[in-house]
Order: C-alpha cells, then structure tokens, then sequence
C-alpha cells in the first residue's frame, strides 16, 4: 500500500484552526456578549469568562483542510462534514443563546446520523453478533441504530467535555487509534481523513491547553462527537474482513464508557438522563486527587493535570482496538476489561482511595472548565 500523508491539508488545517481561535480570544471584548461562556451551572468554574466557539474554527478548518485533501479523500470528507451540520448548529445557538436543551441537542444529532446515511448510502449494518447483524441487515433499522450510535459518541464527547485539553484530547487519541486501524487495514483515504481532522482540532488545542483561552462549547463538543462517530462508522463498515466493528468502538472506549455509566449513575440516582452533574470520572479525579495532590499549585494547574491522568486510561482501549483490530471476542472482552477497570477507579476515587490526607480544608476553586460546556 502507497500511504502519503497530504501535507498541505494537514498544515492548512492546523493552521487555520491555531489563527481562527486566537482571532476569536483577542477580539473577544467584540462579541463576548453572545460567546463568553456563562459561570452558571453545577458544572462551571471558571477563573474568568471565555469564549465557547472553538467548534467554529474547528469546523472552518477542517473545511479547507477538505479542500486540499485529494479527490478521493475529498469525496469522503466531505459528506461527513455536511451531515455535521444540525448537530453543531444547534449547539452552536445553544452557546450563543446561553440555552441547555438536552432534547433538541439529541434530535440534532440523531439527524445529522440520518443525513450520513442519506449522504452515502452508509449505515451500520453489522455488529459482530449474528442475530442482531441479521437485524441490521434491514436498512431502515440499520440507519436508526446507526444514528442512534452517532447521537451517543456526540454526548460522549460533551459530557467529558470537562477541563483544559480532555475533550479536544481525547478525540485526537481516538483518531489516531482510528487512524493506526485504517492503515493496517489498507484503507489510506480514511487514515488521511483522520489526520486533516487532527490537524484541526490540534490547532484548537494549542489554544486551549493548557492555559484555557478559548472552549469548545456545546457546537464544537457535538460537532468532534458527531465526526469521530462518523469515522468509527466508515472504517469498520469500509473495511468488512480486515476490521471487526468492535475495533473502532473500542477505540472510542473512554467517552463510551464514561457515557454508559453516566446514564447507569443516573438513572439510579435521579431518574433524569440528562442531567448535569460532578460526579463524572474527571470531575472525581479534579476534586479528590488534583486538587489535594496539587494543592499548592495554581488553580490551572489544578486544571491542566486532569487531562494527562484521563489519558492513562483512555490509551488502553485505544491500544487494545490497535493490537486486537480483528478479533471480535478478544475486542469484547477487551471492553469488558476496560469496563471492570473503570469502575474499579471510579469506586476507589468515590470512597477517597488514592488520595493523600486533607490537612485543610479545600478551598472553594475558581479553576477554569476545559474546552467548555
């Protein structure tokens, strides 16, 4: 296979990612009425008021990035940057407008799901379990259940949308597991497509890590979940015997993950799915173990140190997608495994393990979130 990374929608990406987001920082006393991040909400502590429109250069970005990709890479991207579209709009006016609709956010993303499929003639059509592959095997299932996936990473990546770098982080870890399977499965368009879009989203990223400068928001969150959704979606269906589609959702195993037991946590705790709450896994590792084992450093620090530590653990199943790529049974037990891990740690950070003594009382923190909620 002749692999060549196109550099020139690579760098034109990042690049015009890096200047779209300091534009948006250093005219922010322009539009911070409408894209200041509001300080309400049990999840926001902000040191000061930032933008949350980093998923506007991200998404400008990556459209010239298409625009430099090869023909048959083109074809590809751009579809799936269309079929974005309702999910980061609909984000977007929720952080121009200060809104929180959980619902529309939801049939946003389930659309843009249905517009994929519409796009492309592409839908998840097989699973790895006989029965429910011969399920999936009747289209207008297999497009719900395909948008229905796409509209779950989309939350994935807007509830770990916590502090400096994790989001933004996290989808450039889950591309490049994505990208690593792509290549070793001869499929050169899709593992160019995943580094065009993380070229856009690193230069958002050296914005935004570790210092906080600018957000993702709700349009850029939805906007990263939609896309790398997408890509899990066409690696395996594209690649049929050289990747099993327990490969691209183990790759994506972390914010999978951490979804899954949101919805378990709150389902028992409040009956309410889509509520907001600090009882996330980096909202654990902040408060009980940055914050005490950082507790003389400055409050970013506090912030920035989140993201590496969540790192550790979503490299795992990303690894394991690499190595076992092929293997559907190694796959599921490897996301049983990963499963069984992260609840081992949230259960420890729950009960105060893995901690050092309090020898004072916290103080009330005024870090700044992440890429931004």
């Amino acid at each position: 296979m002749v692999f060549a990374i196109p550099h020139l929608a690579l760098t034109a990406g990042g690049v015009a990612s890096l200047a779209i987001c300091l534009l948006i920082v250093w005219t922010k006393h322009l539009h911070g009425s409408h894209t200041l991040d509001s300080e309400a909400g049990i999840q926001k502590v902000h040191e000061e008021p930032t933008p949350r429109v980093g998923g506007v250069a991200i998404l400008i970005s990556a459209m010239i990035g298409a625009a430099l990709t090869p023909p048959e890479v083109a074809q590809i991207l751009w579809p799936m940057l269309i079929a974005a579209l309702p999910a980061f709009f609909v984000g977007a006016i929720e952080d121009l407008f200060k809104r929180d609709r959980v619902r529309e956010r939801m049939i946003a993303t389930f659309a843009s799901g249905v517009l994929a499929w519409w796009l492309t003639g592409v839908s998840l059509t097989r699973v790895g379990i006989p029965m429910l592959d011969s399920i999936l095997a009747i289209i207008p299932i297999s497009v719900l259940f395909t948008a229905f996936a796409l509209s779950g990473v989309a939350n994935a990546i807007n509830i770990i949308d916590g502090f400096n770098g994790l989001a933004s982080g996290t989808v450039l870890l889950c591309l490049s597991a994505l990208g690593l399977i792509a290549f070793q499965a001869a499929d050169a368009e899709m593992a160019k497509i995943c580094f065009v879009l993380a070229g856009s989203i690193f230069g958002f990223m050296l914005v935004n890590y570790p210092k906080g400068k600018i957000f993702l928001g709700d349009g850029g969150a939805y906007l990263l979940g939609f896309l790398l959704g997408w890509v899990a979606v066409l690696v395996a269906m594209r690649n049929p015997y050289h990747v099993s589609p327990w490969a691209p959702l183990l790759a994506c195993g972390y914010p999978v993950l951490e979804v899954l037991f949101s919805m378990l946590r709150r389902r028992a705790r409040t009956r309410e799915l889509g509520g907001a709450d600090r009882l996330h896994l980096h909202s654990l590792l902040w408060g009980r173990v940055a914050r005490r084992w950082f507790a003389n450093s400055p409050t970013t620090t506090q912030n920035a140190v989140v993201f590496p530590m969540i790192l550790l653990f979503a490299a795992i199943p990303a690894a394991l997608a690499v190595v076992f790529r092929t293997s559907t049974l190694l796959l599921m037990a490897s996301f049983v495994f990963c499963a069984l891990l992260y609840a081992l740690v949230y259960a420890r950070l729950v009960h105060f393990h893995w901690t050092r003594p309090r020898l004072r009382p916290a103080q009330k923190s005024t870090v700044s979130r992440g890429d931004g909620k």
